[in-house]
């Protein structure tokens, strides 16, 4: 069975079987949801804007379809090479690690779809907030999307089988430790697979403690892309705006 030791998150964001799993992903939910946070945080026009863990850029490229200056940046060399097709005066990609400062200011930067609490040093998720923060200019905005780890953890299915371009992926699920795993196991051209996925559980409250440690403001909560107000035990979503 093929295992990669690297960090989990290098090694199945770099694989091709990563964007293989989710390429059912709603674009046009994630382009409303663009739409809808750069009206309400009143992004100026041509504003700069930081895609913090950008993948494959499809975030990005729709924040400069509608007229921002952006860079994403992204860990996975693979992702920001796929990226880079996209790139224009107004749009660029760049390999970058999250916990450490861009080297410039943005009026905004995002933190979309769950891209946090990968690591595990705890110190780095510290580090990513602080740095998101150096990352603003005076007027900007910073915005974490995460998921609401207590609708998650109530509604979370142990295992399943998602059947995707003729592989088999066994999804199985668990918490442990603070972090909600997933196990991800298939088969391809006679070889066997297996990676996995670890994100910290992190809650509002624990958001909270972060972005005080941290120096930052936790300005609004909400619970979904349209911006609906946040419900704990209702909502899919944690999407912080602060600054």
């Amino acid at each position: 069975m093929k295992k990669n030791d690297k960090k989990w998150y290098a090694s199945w964001f770099d694989s091709p079987f990563y964007h293989i799993l989710y390429k059912d992903r709603d674009h046009n939910e994630a382009e409303q949801f663009m739409s809808n946070l750069t009206e309400y945080l009143n992004v100026p026009e041509n504003g700069k804007i930081l895609d913090l863990a950008c993948g494959k850029g499809r975030h990005a490229v729709y924040l400069n379809a509608i007229g921002y200056d952006v860079i994403g940046a992204d860990l996975s060399e693979n992702s920001i090479s796929h990226a880079k097709q996209f790139e224009n005066n107004t749009l660029h990609f760049k390999v970058h690690n999250m916990c450490e400062p861009f080297g410039e200011t943005f009026d905004a930067v995002f933190n979309l779809f769950t891209s946090f609490g990968y690591f595990e040093n705890e110190a780095d998720n510290l580090a990513t907030i602080k740095a998101i923060k150096a990352n603003l200019n005076d007027s900007g905005f910073g915005v974490i999307d995460f998921m609401n780890t207590d609708y998650v953890i109530e509604n979370l299915v142990n295992e399943d089988v998602k059947t995707v371009d003729g592989i088999d992926f066994l999804q199985q699920r668990r918490v442990e430790n603070g972090y909600i795993i997933k196990d991800i196991s298939f088969s391809f051209e006679g070889e066997d697979y297996q990676f996995q996925e670890r994100v910290k559980a992190f809650s509002l409250s624990d958001f909270k403690a972060l972005f005080e440690q941290a120096g930052v403001y936790l300005l609004d909560v909400f619970g979904d892309y349209k911006l609906s107000k946040f419900d704990k035990s209702t909502s899919q979503r944690l999407v912080m705006i602060f600054k």
